[in-house]
Formats: C-alpha cells, sequence, structure tokens
C-alpha cells in the first residue's frame, strides 16, 4: 500500500478514518499513527476509491497532524495504520525573524521544504530549543506560502542538517541526538561530517576503491613532504577538516630553476602564489598559520583540462525510496586563473558536461565513468561509515590518461553547483530525494527494524 494518498477533513463521525474501498488492509487494523503518537480509533473502507484518506476533525487534532500535510504515504504493520513519514530536519542558528527564522539559510530550507508533497513526507525544520520533552511534542517550522509554526509529535525520521563540526560538537546538541535516537528509537540520517584521512583510510580497504585515492598522510614530518614532491612533481598540503577550499596550499617543485612554489588563498580572499629557495622555508610559511597536526599531504594529479584550465567534477549521489543509490547531479569545476583548486569562492567556473570543450573525451563516456565511480565508492562509503548516510557530494577527478581521482567526498554537500542554469532539473531532484529517503527508513522501521537498529 505504499502509494500517495491526499488527506481530507470529515465533520460528520468522530475518531474515524476512512480508507479507498480499494485499499487492501488487513482486518485487524485498530489503531493510527502519526510520528510518535498512536491512538485507537475506527478504521474502515469507504465507498468510493481513489487515493483519498478521510480523517475525522477530532482525530486529525488527536493526531497533531499539521493543515500543511495535504499528501503523505500509508503503511500498516500488526494493527497499526501508519501515515506519514513525518519528517524532523534537525539543524542549528535559528533566530527571532519570522520572514527568514534562520538567518541566510532560510531560502535553501524553504526550497527543501517545498518538495515535501512530491517526496510524499510532511517535513519540518526544528532546533533543540523547539523540543519539549514532557509532551512528547516538537514546535516545529513548515513553509507553505512563508513560514509558520506547528506543534507535532516527535518525528518518524530525523534528517540530520546541522551545519559544521563546531555545532556538531556542541554538549547540548551531542545531547539531543543521542536522546531521540536511544530514547526513542528515532531513525537519524546522515549525521556528522566525512574526516578526509579517515575516509581515506576506511575506503583504502578495499581494492576495487584504493584505485581511485590518491595517495594522502596525515602531516607528520618534512620527509613526507619532500618524497610526494619527488614522486608526483606537486602536492597538496590541506586541513584534514577543511571545506570550500579553505587553507588548501598547492606545492610545485621546478626542476628546471630547483625552486618551490606554493600557490593558496589567503583568508581575505587574495590569491598568492610564492617562490622559496628551499622547502623547508616553505613548509615553515605553512605550519607557521596552521597545525601540523590538522594536516594531510595529497598526491597531486594532473587533471585533464577544458580552456587550458584543470578541471573536475562535483558528483552527487542520493539514496531514494527504495534504498538504491543513483547519481542526481554532475557538474564540471573549471579552476579559476591562478587557484589552486577548482572552487566556486576562489574563481572556479561551474559548467555542464556538455559545454566543455577541447576534450578528448566523448562528454557520454565521460559521465559513464563518472556515475560508474560515483555509485561504486558510494557503497563502499556506506559499508564503512557509521550511522545512516543518504546522500554524499564527491569531487572526483580525471587524469590525463583517463583514470578516475576521488579528492574528497562530503556528507552535507554545498549546493553552490546549481546555481546553474543547466542543473535546475538535478537541484529539484537532489531535493526531493533527500526527503524521498525518509520514506524508505520508515518504512523499514516498521517493517524490519532490525536493520535499522542493529
Amino acid at each position: 500500500m505504499k502509494k500517495l494518498y491526499s488527506i481530507e477533513v470529515i465533520d460528520d463521525c468522530e475518531n474515524t478514518i476512512l480508507l479507498p474501498a480499494d485499499a487492501s488492509i488487513p482486518a485487524n487494523l485498530k489503531r493510527v499513527a502519526f510520528g510518535t503518537i498512536k491512538v485507537e480509533c475506527s478504521i474502515a473502507l469507504q465507498k468510493f476509491g481513489g487515493n483519498v484518506v478521510r480523517i475525522s476533525e477530532d482525530l486529525l487534532q488527536t493526531l497533531k497532524i499539521p493543515p500543511v500535510s495535504p499528501v503523505l504515504h500509508v503503511f500498516f504493520e500488526g494493527d497499526i495504520l501508519y501515515l506519514g513519514p513525518l519528517v524532523g530536519i534537525f539543524t542549528s542558528g535559528f533566530g527571532s525573524g519570522e520572514v527568514k527564522p534562520i538567518g541566510d539559510r532560510s531560502i535553501i530550507f524553504s526550497k527543501l521544504l517545498a518538495v515535501q508533497n512530491t517526496a510524499g513526507v510532511t517535513a519540518f525544520l526544528f532546533g533543540a530549543q523547539h523540543i519539549n520533552w514532557d509532551a512528547g511534542t516538537i514546535n516545529g517550522l513548515f513553509y507553505h506560502d512563508g513560514w509558520k509554526r506547528f506543534e507535532v509529535p516527535f518525528p518518524d525520521v530525523i534528517y540530520d542538517r546541522i551545519p559544521n563540526r563546531r555545532t556538531e560538537n556542541m554538549p547540548k546538541i551531542k545531547r539531543v541526538k543521542e536522546r531521540l535516537q536511544k530514547d526513542y528509537l528515532i531513525p537519524w540520517y546522515n549525521p556528522g561530517f566525512f574526516n578526509k584521512l579517515d575516509i581515506y583510510e576506511r575506503l583504502l580497504q578495499e581494492n576495487s576503491i584504493a584505485d581511485f585515492l590518491p595517495e594522502t598522510h596525515p602531516f607528520t614530518s618534512f620527509s613526507i613532504v619532500e618524497r610526494m614532491l619527488g614522486n608526483y612533481g606537486h602536492i597538496y598540503i590541506k586541513p584534514k577538516n577543511g571545506s570550500l577550499g579553505k587553507g588548501i596550499h598547492q606545492v610545485i617543485f621546478d626542476k628546471k630553476d630547483q625552486n618551490y612554489y606554493m600557490r593558496f588563498k589567503e583568508q581575505s580572499g587574495e590569491k598568492r602564489l610564492l617562490k622559496f629557495d628551499t622547502l623547508e622555508k616553505l613548509v615553515q610559511h605553512i605550519t607557521a598559520k596552521q597545525n601540523i597536526s590538522n594536516l594531510l599531504v595529497q598526491q597531486g594529479i594532473h587533471l585533464m583540462r577544458s580552456e587550458q584550465k584543470p578541471v573536475d567534477f562535483r558528483v552527487h549521489t542520493n539514496k531514494n525510496k527504495q534504498g538504491i543509490w543513483e547519481v542526481t547531479a554532475i557538474a564540471a569545476k573549471i579552476a579559476g586563473a591562478g587557484s589552486a583548486t577548482t572552487h566556486m569562492n576562489s574563481g572556479g567556473i561551474v559548467k555542464a558536461i556538455d559545454e566543455l570543450t577541447d576534450l578528448d573525451k566523448n562528454h557520454e563516456l565521460l559521465k559513464e565513468k563518472l556515475i560508474s565511480s560515483a555509485l561504486k565508492i558510494s557503497k563502499s562509503l556506506e559499508k564503512h561509515t557509521e550511522g545512516t548516510i543518504a546522500e554524499i557530494g564527491f569531487d572526483i577527478g580525471i587524469d590525463r590518461k583517463g583514470r578516475v581521482w576521488l579528492f574528497e567526498a562530503n556528507s552535507k554537500p554545498g549546493r553552490s553547483i546549481f546555481k546553474h542554469s543547466s542543473l535546475k532539473k538535478d537541484d529539484l531532484l537532489t531535493r526531493r530525494l533527500s526527503l524521498e529517503y525518509a520514506v524508505f527508513l520508515h518504512e523499514q522501521s516498521i517493517k524490519k527494524p532490525e536493520d535499522i537498529y542493529r
């Protein structure tokens, strides 16, 4: 009975829910659930078919179904009929404003919540301060012709959108996550942030994935930098937990003039290229500003080029409502002039693959190679990562010989690539699937809880 139903209110009966006449339901149903609220009620078939579930006004109020839930899925197990899923999007950074209740990120979340009907979920935004533990309810933020607040039960599923590691490690946030997961057994997806070195070491365990990984080590000694420069000609020194290209240094050894060059971006945004006559001086320059224990050293790759500039790719993968990985977006990123990376905030340009010029490789073959690699890595990451992940943003490169390289995997990928006009459909798809996966997770928690809570 996994299909979408619209909700209608009936006022000529009490404590009643009516399902379509053609609905195949067991005869023993006697309770209905929405979120963590379960109540006994009368469940019957109506005279007409179609995709409409009719609920009495009093039952609607008891279940705390908000007036912005016109479409839901219906599941049943044992004697319970489940309406949902009710999806809580957990984040932080709330303010007091009604127009932008979560500051500049309000527009991002309004777009995410705008696809909930298509996904067949009821989704809301909440933070630690919105939880009423005694009542078992949340004063959730909904988006429907503007931001509105409604009191709802604890959700069936929680989608983690904590914005950064610092917030994630706050004791209050940790306590909320632990309590909702352990005490209330609410499935939680996309928790945490990937640690670059940890991900590298985990993926290295699989031979089929190890071929995608550039040599990477923690920055433990000067000799590692020296050896890798000798092997590869150029390397990257980057933060273990960095994002958006911040703190990345490209180091190049020029064999002709026997000098070392370092390309990076200052905190002010200014791009720099510095020359050093010894590697010691170069390393000292980096470690004077960054703690060496927070850095890693990575093999440099001679990337394929477009418009005479290095190009790599952002590939998004999402799990759908069947719990299967699929590639939802691919964008090419062309490095900006004088930049150590292809990030947009360093002058990088986003293009659709079909827009790339002067490439030796066929565009369709290029897409197939990226899709195949991203799906293989997604499945491996899922196997080697704690928690339930449902979306990943990959930075993938292809060298001049056609070999695929994984540079980074992000559990909470940025969305700047979707500003490109040709990626609007992909933007919509990634948002829809990030909520649709909650349908799968909710059904699994009902029918196969051992797979969720193992």
